[in-house]
């Protein structure tokens, strides 16, 4: 079958690879639509981040070359002995996350956190960008037909942005702040609306998300016009209650904490591939606090129930469609020089 592998920094290959068979207790999965992540964009221009280049991963024992994508729908096509949730004709999403189940995180059911934590995609196993993939059954997630395949692809990383939000000390009618509005920026808007945010603000300087926030009912704040932390504070009468830092961009960290009002809250949804400043006086005189969440736990079949109802929308969040042949050229590179691209998603066929 064909699969896209990462071998290095900007050196995706899309390979012949053996088809998987499910091993015990696995769902195979014939995928569907796969999303390219900003996590798989890291790897692409900057890795190995959560890919295991120099020693095989702990929990799946791969090390590169291995097949990307961890955010794809499929339909399951065979399971292996032992498995009695699914059937072949189901339709599915899988939640990638690998964890030992013993550790201490673990232990506390934080699985996300686990010490050995790896996402199918990224640590092995296969991966979405490909055309079958094998997952472990507690993996994976049924939606139902009111769901498309190109909303399942959704799922993940709308867990990543609802998971941001049920971290945080946010409430019914709180103000936010969202720095960026690329795909996780833009989904945390839609996980605001559904926790009962009021007025939700976004900094983001491409014309083409700023106009996608706007169409999500966000206000939206350009650096090049505003003193942000200024403007948001008079917006505000001193500040938002929460805001979520989406860009990874390590100025933009201590402007996303001097927008929060007294006793404020900054949540960390990026992956910094720097090192950024912040002055701790910042978060000890106005006794903030700051957050990070990395993936998300117990969160898909809410996501799931959500997207029913009309949140995440796929019709206004996917800007391109294209073929596993083209993912290279027209998805990663074009992620890189199309600033008008939101969601990339992928057709494995």
């Amino acid at each position: 079958m064909k699969a896209l592998r990462w071998h290095g920094v900007k050196d995706l290959r899309l390979e012949k690879i053996e088809e998987p068979r499910p091993n015990q207790g696995q769902v195979k999965i014939k995928v569907e639509w796969c999303g390219i992540c900003g996590s798989d964009l890291h790897e692409y221009t900057a890795g190995p981040i959560f890919i295991p280049a120099q020693a095989p991963h702990p929990l799946t024992g791969e090390q590169a070359p291995i097949v990307m994508g961890h955010e794809f729908s499929g339909q399951v096509v065979e399971v292996g002995e032992g498995v009695t949730r699914f059937q072949a004709g189901d339709r599915v999403v899988v939640e990638p996350i690998y964890a030992c189940g013993h550790c201490e995180a673990c232990n506390q059911g934080r699985y996300n956190l686990c010490d050995q934590m790896g996402f199918l995609g990224l640590a092995g196993g296969g991966g979405g960008f490909s055309e079958y993939v094998t997952a472990a059954e507690n993996m994976v997630h049924s939606i139902p037909d009111a769901i498309s395949y190109e909303q399942g692809a959704l799922v993940e990383p709308s867990a990543v942005a609802l998971h941001a939000v049920r971290q945080s000390k946010l409430k019914v009618g709180d103000t936010a702040a969202v720095f960026g509005a690329g795909p996780i920026g833009l989904l945390v808007i839609e996980a605001l609306k559904a926790s009962g945010a009021s007025d939700i603000y976004v900094v983001e300087l491409s014309a083409e998300r700023k106009a996608k926030a706007a169409e999500l009912g966000a206000i939206v704040i350009d650096p090049t016009e505003y003193d942000v932390v200024t403007e948001i504070h008079s917006r505000t009468a001193g500040g938002v209650h929460v805001a979520y830092e989406v860009t990874g961009v390590p100025k933009v960290l201590q402007q996303a904490m001097d927008t929060t009002r007294i006793g404020g809250e900054l949540m960390i949804v990026s992956i910094f591939e720097q090192e950024a400043p912040i002055q701790p006086n910042s978060i000890v005189m106005k006794e903030r606090t700051v957050n990070g969440i990395i993936g998300y736990r117990d969160v898909f079949p809410a996501v799931i129930s959500l997207m029913e109802k009309g949140f995440f929308p796929a019709d206004k969040l996917v800007t391109k469609r294209i073929s596993l042949d083209d993912v290279v050229d027209h998805g990663f590179e074009a992620l890189l020089k199309e600033k008008n691209q939101v969601k990339i998603l992928v057709k494995a066929e």
